[in-house]
């Protein structure tokens, strides 16, 4: 399975954006479909956003406008470009590498083999 590790996340006024990135080693990111979950504390993770290994993006409907999902196999790489950050945004964000895809709506955490340690990302008004 691939190892995946998040960074770019941090503490930031409402209305300012952020890259998350995730970076994969011990194989091709590029053969995965890629997922970014988000959990708030006491809450359930749920996927916000999903790029496929064909490129095809979907995204919660929380999110969409304001986050873009992209990613860059020469890297082997993914991102979230967050924009316009809400106070609800707040939570820790995990990208989750699979090999099966239903559409965003349709995903569970089990569908998701390898996944990150997470990255905080905390938003104030």
């Amino acid at each position: 399975q691939v190892q995946l590790g998040e960074s770019g996340g941090g503490a930031v006024q409402a209305g300012d954006s952020l890259r998350l990135s995730c970076t994969a080693s011990g194989g091709t990111l590029g053969n995965y479909n890629m997922g970014w979950f988000r959990q708030a504390p006491g809450e359930e993770r749920v996927l916000v956003a999903t790029v496929t290994w064909t490129g095809f993006t979907d995204y919660q409907d929380s999110v969409k406008g304001r986050f873009t999902i992209s990613r860059d196999n020469s890297k082997n790489t993914v991102y979230l470009q967050m924009t316009n950050l809400k106070p609800e945004d707040t939570a820790v964000y995990y990208c989750a590498a699979g090999r099966i895809y239903r559409g965003l709506n349709r995903m569970l955490p089990g569908d998701f083999d390898s996944w990150g340690q997470g990255t905080q990302v905390t938003v104030s008004s």
